[in-house]
């Protein structure tokens, strides 16, 4: 038996490849599904089950080119209802897979139709659960993304996670290795770890969800505190994850259109088109085409698209480093962003090189900023998380957080000067790039973040508190 997680750092996202006896099974898949079918080639086995926990919200999983490629069955636990042909298991069904059984573990509260998949291998012995968003390391599925769909409260959902939890899961020996869907950064739960797997018994003793003795009142409490707003973009790709969608080969065809400067303006002028530059924050600030929005390809990269671009259909022409812009439409297809129409060939420097008109955004260091702040009381507005901004904060700073910039508009006028932070300079990019586009003009970086702040020490911050949830 050959079980191997496949991780997604972009979006704190595990896949996994089951083989055994020249069957395999995959896990939650991404929608590139190559690499998968790569696996099952070179281990000369055949691909029998796309297995997924539930009908994802963060990512669009590529269960069906996968079952279209290979003949794959999907198989989904009890109560899920997808527009496609899938095997629906019942609860405790058993799959054979070679030499080994897959039992199907119906574990609902995060969604109604969550299951768990326990590996039980040639000799009978239980040895690894496929959790999902149902148990991560450290932390449970937050039971707020499913309410509308089951017509339950985060409360109930909460309670229907605790019976799940403590009836199908604790049971299980303490050596059956957890390998769940999600890790730190993602927004499917508030306290996950950076591990990405562990055993159950030290779960037991160490995730704060498990604690023994716990009431099914005092969880409910626990969990439901500390959750925000969820991502705008979870609902579509819920709705795609059950109804279906393209496929990405089709995707990539269309976004890996070569323009011009001239081409690409003229595509920007007569379709709408949202013009996304994935280039590094500071390369970005330095020169941009007007009116573009900085998500840079090396952090959160599809994440933070599915969150700020509002519209799904929003089409989309990209400005990206030398050769990378394939991977930029892969990725922004991983969150349901399907209308990439083109992408800027020769990059920015081609736009410049031909004379078009060009952008840039100011920043300064914190040692300016530090000697600024003597002399005169500067509009400071953080851009972190609440969460970040509630454990430690510069002195008189204002909490806009990035997450929610569709929903808001800072309280400061177009004309005025702000200076804009995050932790570390990505965040505060994509926030300044935003509102320029929407008439601010006056807003500063600071290069470095809040990391930058606090190692200068010129500028006063709030004592630390540690944080209750990390949304």
């Amino acid at each position: 038996m050959k079980i191997e997680q496949i991780y997604t750092g972009c979006l704190a996202q595990g896949a996994y490849y089951i083989e055994s006896h020249g069957e395999a099974a995959i896990v939650d898949p991404l929608r590139e599904v190559e690499p998968y079918i790569q696996k099952a080639e070179k281990d000369k086995a055949q691909i029998k089950y796309v297995l997924e926990t539930h009908f994802h919200a963060d990512f669009v999983s590529g269960h069906l080119d996968l079952a279209n490629r290979t003949g794959a069955a999907i198989v989904y636990g009890p109560d899920a209802d997808p527009s496609f042909e899938a095997h629906i298991a019942d609860d405790n069904e058993e799959l054979k897979l070679g030499d080994i059984t897959i039992k199907v573990l119906h574990t609902p509260g995060h969604t109604m139709e969550s299951a768990c998949y326990l590996v039980i291998d040639e000799y009978g012995l239980e040895k690894a659960l496929f959790s999902g968003d149902t148990l991560f390391i450290g932390d449970v599925g937050r039971p707020d993304l499913a309410q509308k769909a089951a017509g339950l409260s985060k409360e109930e959902l909460a309670g229907l996670l605790y019976d799940s939890l403590n009836t199908r899961i604790l049971p299980l020996p303490d050596d059956v290795v957890v390998y769940p869907a999600h890790g730190a950064g993602s927004a499917c739960g508030k306290k996950m770890s950076s591990e990405t797997s562990d055993t159950l018994g030290h779960q037991k003793a160490t995730n704060y969800a498990l604690r023994p003795g716990m009431s099914r009142g005092e969880f409910v409490q626990e969990i439901t505190t500390g959750l925000v707003p969820p991502p705008s973009y979870f609902p579509f790709n819920v709705l795609l994850n059950k109804v279906g969608y393209e496929s990405i080969d089709r995707v990539i065809r269309r976004g890996a259109r070569a323009l011009s400067p001239e081409a690409f303006e003229r595509a920007a002028g007569e379709t709408g088109a949202l013009i996304l530059d994935t280039r590094d924050p500071e390369v970005f600030a330095a020169g941009f085409v007007p009116n573009s929005i900085n998500i840079g390809i090396e952090g959160n990269f599809a994440p933070w698209a599915g969150a700020l671009i509002p519209d799904i259909n929003q089409r989309i022409l990209l400005v990206a480093d030398e050769g990378r812009h394939e991977e930029v439409i892969v990725r922004l297809a991983r969150v349901g962003l399907d209308h990439t129409i083109g992408y800027l060939a020769g990059g920015f420097a081609a736009w410049s090189a031909a004379g078009k008109e060009t952008d840039s955004i100011d920043s300064v260091i914190v040692d300016e900023l530090a000697v600024r702040l003597k002399t005169n009381s500067l509009p400071i507005l953080d851009v972190r998380k609440n969460s970040e901004y509630l454990s430690e904060h510069v002195v008189g700073s204002v909490n806009t957080p990035l997450d929610f910039i569709n929903q808001y508009m800072p309280d400061i006028g177009k004309g005025k000067p702000a200076y804009v932070h995050c932790a570390g300079g990505y965040r505060s990019m994509i926030f300044i790039s935003i509102l320029r586009a929407r008439g601010y003009n006056q807003l500063v970086n600071i290069r470095g973040g809040f990391k930058a702040i606090k190692e200068c020490g010129e500028i006063p911050v709030t004592d630390y508190a540690c944080p209750t949830s990390f949304l």
